[in-house]
């Protein structure tokens, strides 16, 4: 999978985007998630600031 990601991001255009992987913690079971997305590199602040 790690390999159709770099493809996608090294295609004209793709310079601008990051795939950003968060683990959040589930409130129900205690037990962690991952979050992932491929957003643009400015939003990956904000993606990471939210809970």
């Amino acid at each position: 999978m790690a390999k159709k990601v770099v493809a996608t991001l090294k295609k004209e255009g793709g310079q601008n985007i990051a795939k950003c992987i968060k683990m959040v913690k589930n409130p129900e079971t205690g037990s962690y998630q991952f979050k992932e997305a491929i957003i643009d590199k400015e939003l990956a602040k904000e993606f990471f600031s939210k809970k």
